[in-house]
């Protein structure tokens, strides 16, 4: 919000003006307060506008629309005047943000609250419909999300039922995307257009995106009255239900009372709206308002956090463009969408990692026949489907039951959870944001610490594969590579795997030198060019029983399987290649390489090997059981792996020469993992969670 400015009233009717909300080509959205201490946003017309008889009337129409229509899903007109002086409309100030500004900053709701949204809608129009007007603009940003339910707001087009778009020569008669194929055409509306927009609105809830689409107006709005919607992101239940509203014949959509009975609302359908970050933000809104509407003071002090108040609250419960020219609402949304988006990008820096205290023998710190004591465990932490443990500075994340969760390295308590999110994919961005899957294959993020969201990005994903300091790469659902900008979330590039490749894709990727490797779940290895998603190298038939896992370093990749080998990164041409063997001298294969100093380090077919970069010289092997399947890991002067060969234990070794230091037994589980920070050891031993120190 803007303070007053220069030719800005400082007061209509019974409204004292606070500030202005937003303007547009025909007017201005003020927030106002009356002596009783109601907020209310006060719409005017411009002054060098008012002597326009055409736009007076529209105003005045929008006024009477307004009043006319009883619903609690409508906001209320508080005042107007429509006749003499500068005319004027007070309606209620809502404490929520838009749905397109929750969908932005929280991203697509889920399928219990867009049932909520449709019913809530639905219901609204019917009350809408019977006191004998269209809305006309019903679009995401005309829908406010208050703690007791969704509210329709901007009768700026409003109309008796039968008239004809209103429009004037250069104007666009209705958003484009959300307006029905008739208001597009001028042709006469019935109420079956506001199902139309309904139904378009209801696809941007759902996925994030528009149903109509294209590069600019002209082209979207062909696709309203030709084109399919898009419907990609809907699952098949909420397709069946929104598209009788999209057809192109309005007397084959179906009536707002109809769909409020196929929406059938769940149970307490209010609730939905106080659950969760969107119902953290309603409430805060809600406190804001609360604060503002206290009694006015006289005092500068009091003055000073007003205006703070004033400042944090959102347009929820104005229309910017205030019934105006389609430019004024293009270049405002724009502005409003930036601002958000700012928002979204206003990453707090890493947190600080809590180290703990290194295990010292000189400090009397020993572990004789038997484990050391757990630094504290979590019983029921851990999804099956769960990767390895991910620390990240303060707070490590698991994927839960239902979702991904973090809790404190220092003592295991729950940080926070998020839900509806898969918990078999995450990565950390830099260790300043958690990016993750949501169940209909968006991109999420949250900040490690808190779990509060940031940005979100429809990429249809089904695997992250890697993140560097641009880019977040993902395989989609429908088995393509697709890079995901981190400065603005928008899609870098989508490229299309070869048909050998497609389907086998594995997300055990590799990162490094300007080049994404990637490897299959039959044993080959694809390169492609991080910038674009092309082709850059391939090497067929590298593995045949365990999968690959490549690391690159330093412009060189590192790959296990049939052979452990380093290629130039640039081009795949090889550097130097080791086979191994087994006890027996039979051929065997390299479990996942870690690179670490000045070595790599492989399970190879008898036991853990340490081996020079360079050249493969072996430093020392050791014949402790290491899990082939899984890399090894360094903390503290240990190296820390898995061992399955006869017991499940946690197995320590010592960095420079191999030999086994203490083990941590577990027990028996079909799921172990383990991950390494701060001087911590986390695993994952079933569905349990352990913290244990580092030597």
């Amino acid at each position: 919000m803007k303070p007053l400015g220069t030719g800005d009233p400082v007061r209509l009717g019974p409204y004292r003006l606070l500030g202005v909300l937003g303007e547009g080509g025909m007017g201005k959205v003020y927030v106002g307060q009356d002596r009783a201490g109601t907020v209310a946003a006060v719409k005017v017309l411009r002054p060098e506008l008012a002597h326009d008889q055409n736009l007076s009337q529209r105003f005045v129409r929008e006024a009477l629309a307004a009043q006319a229509v009883r619903s609690t899903g409508v906001a209320a007109v508080l005042g107007a005047q429509t006749e003499g002086g500068r005319p004027w409309i007070a309606t209620e100030f809502l404490a929520g943000p838009t749905l397109d500004e929750a969908v932005d900053r929280h991203g697509p709701l889920d399928e219990t609250r867009v049932h909520a949204l449709a019913a809530s809608i639905a219901r609204t129009l019917t009350d809408i419909h019977t006191a004998g007007f269209i809305h006309r603009d019903l679009k995401p940003q005309n829908i406010v999300l208050t703690a007791t339910g969704p509210r329709v707001i901007d009768f700026g087009i409003a109309r008796p039922e039968h008239g004809l778009t209103l429009t004037t020569t250069g104007q666009i008669p209705v958003t484009p995307g959300y307006g029905a194929p008739e208001q597009v055409l001028g042709r006469r509306v019935t109420p079956a257009a506001d199902v139309f927009s309904l139904g378009a609105v209801l696809v941007y809830a759902a996925t994030g995106q528009r149903a109509f689409q294209g590069g600019h107006v002209a082209a979207v709005q062909y696709e309203v009255v030709h084109g399919e919607p898009l419907w990609h992101g809907l699952s098949p239940q909420l397709h069946a239900l929104i598209a009788p509203c999209l057809a192109k014949d309005e007397a084959a959509r179906p009536t707002s009372g109809r769909i409020v009975t196929a929406f059938t609302a769940p149970r307490n359908s209010a609730r939905v709206w106080a659950r969760g970050p969107l119902g953290e933000e309603i409430k805060a809104r809600e406190s804001r308002i609360r604060q503002l509407s206290a009694p006015l003071t006289t005092t500068a002090a009091a003055r000073v956090p007003r205006r703070r108040l004033l400042a944090g609250l959102a347009v929820g419960g104005a229309s910017l463009a205030v019934g105006g020219a389609a430019t004024g609402w293009w270049q405002l949304r724009e502005k409003a969408r930036k601002e958000a988006r700012e928002a979204l990008f206003a990453i707090p820096p890493a947190a600080r990692t809590p180290q703990a205290r290194l295990l010292d023998g000189d400090a009397g710190d020993y572990v004789v026949d038997g484990s050391p004591e757990a630094l504290w465990k979590v019983r029921l932490a851990v999804d099956a489907e769960s990767p390895a443990p991910m620390p990240v500075r303060d707070v490590v994340v698991v994927g839960g039951f239902g979702g991904i969760a973090a809790y404190n390295v220092v003592d295991g308590t729950l940080r926070w959870e998020q839900s509806d999110v898969l918990p078999g994919h995450y990565l950390s961005l830099s260790d300043r944001l958690i990016v993750a899957i949501d169940t209909k294959g968006t991109l999420v993020t949250f900040v490690p610490s808190t779990g509060e969201p940031r940005w979100t990005v429809a990429a249809d994903a089904k695997a992250l594969l890697a993140a560097d300091q641009d880019t977040v790469y993902v395989l989609t659902k429908d088995d393509r590579l697709r890079g995901v900008r981190r400065s603005d979330a928008t899609i870098r590039w989508t490229a299309t795997l070869p048909a050998a490749y497609r389907g086998t894709a594995s997300a055990k990727a590799g990162l490094g030198g300007g080049r994404l490797v990637l490897p299959t779940t039959d044993g080959h290895v694809v390169a492609v060019a991080a910038e674009d998603g092309r082709i850059a190298w391939e090497r067929r038939d590298q593995a045949e029983k365990l999968s690959v896992e490549p690391v690159v370093r330093n412009g060189i990749a590192y790959v296990n399987g049939k052979t452990l080998t380093a290629v130039n990164v640039t081009d795949g041409t090889e550097i130097w290649s080791e086979p191994t063997t087994d006890m027996y001298r039979i051929p065997a294969e390299w479990g996942p390489v870690t690179v670490h100093g000045d070595s790599v380090y492989s399970v190879g077919g008898t036991g853990l090997e340490r081996r020079r970069r360079t050249d493969a010289k072996q430093l020392w092997s050791s014949q402790a059981g290491a899990d082939a399947t899984r890399p090894v890991l360094f903390q503290g002067t240990g190296v820390w792996m898995i061992e399955t060969a006869h017991k499940t234990v946690v197995r320590t070794l010592d960095e420079g020469e191999g030999y086994a230091v203490w083990t941590y037994e577990l027990a028996d589980a079909d799921r172990n993992a383990l991950a390494v920070g701060g001087n911590r050891a986390f695993v994952v031993n079933g569905a349990a969670l352990h913290a244990l120190p580092v030597f």
